[in-house]
């Protein structure tokens, strides 16, 4: 039972963030309430598609972001949560493929709700977090793998 509380309850609790972002909460329009105020405050000359193209890059970041850390802790739980025994790559693609699935269902989500739209942009962005999650994940690995070998007078 410990081991899901501390591997599979974030996964848990990260899917859900995911799901609450994707609601009219967190549509471009209530989050321009944030954003705008505070470009402005920053600038106060700045123009109407500056504004609009932060917005978009910002948005966009928060995608890449999300399914990063996604893809993370997929990871940690496959990883370290089920002893899995698989191949990097078997593991790496397993876990982008998922993040790939939960991406393409929440998007299929936002079509239902009158202020937000589906989007196969906002679906290859998320790939792309869970990818760049993954990397990282890789490099984190690669690294143990060699300080680990390190300490034990391999080289």
């Amino acid at each position: 039972m410990r081991c899901f509380v501390k591997y599979w309850v974030p996964v848990v609790c990260w899917l859900v963030v995911i799901f609450i972002g994707s609601s009219d909460l967190m549509s471009a329009e209530h989050t321009s309430r944030f954003v705008e105020p505070f470009l402005r405050w920053l600038n106060p000359d700045i123009s109407p598609a500056a504004l609009n193209t932060i917005q978009l890059g910002i948005r966009k970041l928060g995608h890449l972001a999300e399914y990063g850390v996604l893809a993370i802790l997929l990871w940690r739980g496959i990883r370290s949560g089920m002893k899995v025994h698989a191949t990097m790559f078997v593991l790496l693609v397993a876990v982008w493929i998922a993040c790939a699935i939960f991406a393409a269902i929440d998007e299929f989500h936002q079509s239902f709700i009158a202020s937000r739209t589906a989007s196969l942009n906002d679906l290859l962005t998320d790939s792309l977090g869970a990818a760049i999650g993954l990397a990282i994940c890789l490099a984190i690995a690669r690294w143990d793998a060699k300080k680990l070998d390190g300490s034990t007078g391999k080289s």
